[in-house]
């Protein structure tokens, strides 16, 4: 194997290694800032998740966004889509609701991901939910 391939493979090793630890890290501490919610879904068994996830805003509607690899919450917000957003100490309940198409550019030029968050997340794709009141 020729060097330029080894510092390729090793540059690449890292890279991964980066964005296992970027993403391991924030579904251990799951960090609150402005704009983040926690919303709570339920799996085929009744079990209960929170997650904390941003609150995505476009054409006074909300919604809320797969923007990592790890997607269990996801999952289960599509097999089971009532689920509840707590935010400063409100809580609200919601019916989740897949978007494509025009629906989903419009979301996802209104509310960008920084590059270099994409970087560091490993340039998953993003699925968006739009959160319809129950």
């Amino acid at each position: 194997m020729s060097l330029v391939k080894k510092i390729l493979l090793i540059v690449l090793v890292l890279y991964i290694g980066i964005v296992v630890l970027f993403e391991s890290w924030l579904g251990y501490s799951q960090p609150m800032g402005d704009g983040m919610v926690t919303i709570k879904t339920t799996s085929d068994e009744g079990a209960i998740s929170r997650r904390v996830v941003s609150l995505l805003k476009s054409n006074d509607n909300l919604y809320i966004a797969r923007n990592h690899w790890p997607k269990r919450w996801y999952d289960q917000a599509l097999a089971n889509p009532e689920i509840t957003v707590e935010s400063a100490g409100t809580t609200n309940n919601y019916i989740a609701v897949p978007v494509t198409g025009d629906e989903y550019n419009r979301v996802d030029s209104d509310n960008p991901l920084p590059t270099f968050f994409r970087f560091l997340t490993g340039f998953p794709p993003r699925y968006v939910l739009r959160l319809d009141p129950r």
